[in-house]
């Protein structure tokens, strides 16, 4: 999962989702997309930071993992973003505040 603050005055929180053809054919991807969205509907309104856009990468065992370890992992990745969100931006060269990696 990533995210990024859009840094803008609206609230609304973006999802997009992405599956590549190393993890299976279309079917297994559909699958893998619809197993995320679901996740995302019944956890991003609880853990999402307003104001931001999230990408969710499909990965591998994403089709074969039990349906709570997936809520379990997209919850703790959200808590993980959050906190990576809200960490102060360091300087980079010029002064400038550079994005966090």
């Amino acid at each position: 999962m990533q995210a990024r603050d859009r840094k803008d005055e609206t609230a609304a929180i973006r999802v997009g989702f992405t599956a590549t053809r190393r993890i299976g054919g279309a079917v297994v991807r559909n699958r893998a997309k619809r197993r995320l969205r679901e996740a995302a509907r019944l956890v991003l309104p609880a853990l999402a930071r307003p104001g931001c856009d999230y990408v969710l990468i499909a990965r591998g065992g994403t089709v074969r993992r039990a349906w709570a370890h997936i809520l379990d992992d997209m919850k703790s990745a959200l808590i993980r973003l959050a906190a990576d969100l809200g960490a102060p931006q360091a300087a980079g060269p010029g002064g400038e505040a550079s994005a966090p990696p």
